[in-house]
């Protein structure tokens, strides 16, 4: 199923960001940190689309459900 998916992708984006922040928080090496801050930069922004695609699919049922049927 297609929200499934979504859902198994929006939970590793989110241990993704997790993760790379709690490793920029452990770093100390400036050419690390900026490494990893253009990782996590990334890993935010899939984040965000795919949160965009969720939403989308809510509204997208919600709007279903309200929809009037035609009788003809």
């Amino acid at each position: 199923m297609f929200l499934k998916a979504l859902a198994r992708d929006l939970y590793n984006s989110q241990k993704e960001v997790e993760g790379l922040e709690q490793k920029l928080l452990e770093v100390s090496a400036v050419a690390k940190q900026e490494q990893l801050q253009e990782q996590l930069r990334q890993a935010k922004a899939e984040l965000v689309q795919i949160k965009k695609v969720m939403e989308g699919r809510k509204e997208q049922s919600r709007a279903s459900l309200y929809k009037p049927k035609s009788r003809f």
